[in-house]
């Protein structure tokens, strides 16, 4: 088997493009003493980004409001964000979601 050198360069290229924008900041941030304040705002960001994703694939399809489209995901959401809040645990979670989801789609 050959490995062409451009497609090994194009590797290494994309490699290095996903490689600087997590490391840098890492290495930036763990010499600086951030306020508090900026870390306490810090902590809201994973919330934030995971409450975006959900709401534009629970409420949007092909980019508009479709409720009535996604009415099986959004009635399964109910158990599995409770189970989520409750149990804090991702295995019982995403099992919570497959069943819900197989039963719903059994019934409906």
């Amino acid at each position: 088997m050959e490995i062409r050198y451009t497609i090994l360069l194009v590797i290494f290229g994309c490699a290095l493009v996903t490689f600087i924008p997590r490391v840098l900041p890492l290495m930036v941030l763990s010499r600086i003493q951030l306020p508090d304040w900026a870390i306490s705002w810090l902590k809201h960001v994973p919330v934030a980004v995971m409450a975006a994703l959900l709401a534009q694939s629970l409420l949007f399809s092909n980019d508009k409001l479709a409720l009535y489209e996604n009415s099986l995901n959004l009635i399964v959401s109910l158990p599995v964000f409770l189970v989520a809040i409750f149990t804090r645990s991702l295995l019982g979670t995403v099992l919570t979601g497959i069943i819900c989801m197989m039963l719903l789609r059994l019934i409906y």
